[in-house]
């Protein structure tokens, strides 16, 4: 069946079924108001912000440079040459006061057989020496005396007088010759500067055992060796006085050998005023001494 043609409407073509609506205008702008401020620029506001990040970044490079400029001046170094702090110094307080000197003491001569007779050997000491019959004891304490904390461990020792000190206390008053060590080198040297070495082990003798105030009459104080060994010898009569005590003075006999080891060999011999016949002990038993071990 056919049909008639229908009307086309106005402003379509022949074969268009939807038509491209053309691009709008662009619609002016709106006026700003007299008064108001325009809106920002986000643009700018990064810039500026990066502007102010960089010159706060230069800032610090330079209040360090400078920094490190005074410090470098100054002498308060830079941080790459500061020194790390050493550890503690561990050395025994006589190795403080005398350092070992720069060459090894002299070996001395070699030792000569030990005197016939009795002998107190000290094997932790490593010397031997003279002993005594009646009245002297065989020493069986531990007596250690002194800043420079010598331990006697071996020796004879006899009572000389018993007294009440001050305290109301009742003491014994000794004599003696005892043996010991004390620590006088370092571990890595076995070298002793004598000299400095012996005089502080009188130092202390004299500070530490003996009433105070007291007076000291030297007689001896040298270089020498015993029994082949390098050896300081002091000997001095020491004057005190102490309440309830007889004895106003004492004979004393100090030698520090040079063993070979970090701990030197110590003698001490004591004589009481109240019984000077027996100052010949001092220089027999100095005279005895023999290194052993």
């Amino acid at each position: 069946m056919n049909t008639a043609p229908l009307d086309r409407p106005t402003g379509y073509r022949s074969g268009v079924v939807t038509g491209l609506s053309p691009t709008p205008p662009t619609p002016p702008a709106s006026p700003v108001p007299a008064g108001v401020a325009p809106p920002p620029d986000p643009g700018r506001r990064d810039r500026r912000m990066l502007w102010w990040f960089g010159g706060a970044a230069i800032g610090v490079v330079a209040i360090g440079v400078v920094t490190l400029l005074v410090l470098v001046v100054t002498g308060g170094g830079g941080p790459f040459g500061r020194r790390l702090a050493g550890p503690s110094d561990t050395r025994p307080d006589l190795a403080k006061l005398c350092p070992p000197p720069s060459q090894d003491a002299a070996s001395g001569a070699p030792a000569a057989p030990p005197p016939a007779g009795p002998r107190t050997v000290d094997a932790d000491s490593g010397i031997s020496y003279a002993a005594y019959g009646d009245p002297w004891l065989p020493w069986r304490d531990i007596w250690t005396k002194g800043t420079l904390h010598v331990s006697y461990r071996s020796g004879q020792y006899f009572v000389t007088e018993t007294y009440v000190d001050s305290d109301g206390f009742q003491n014994e008053y000794l004599a003696s010759v005892l043996s010991g060590s004390v620590p006088a080198a370092n571990n890595d040297t076995l070298s002793l500067d004598l000299r400095c070495t012996g005089r502080q082990v009188a130092a202390d003798v004299r500070a530490e055992y003996y009433p105070q105030p007291n007076t000291v009459e030297m007689l001896r104080d040298e270089q020498t060796t015993l029994g082949g060994r390098p050896a300081w010898v002091t000997k001095f009569r020491m004057h005190f006085h102490r309440a309830g005590l007889k004895a106003t003075d004492e004979l004393v006999g100090l030698a520090l050998v040079d063993v070979g080891r970090p701990r030197a060999a110590v003698l001490y011999v004591s004589i009481p005023g109240t019984h000077h016949k027996y100052d010949w002990v001092v220089d027999d038993v100095l005279d005895s001494v023999r290194p052993v071990g």
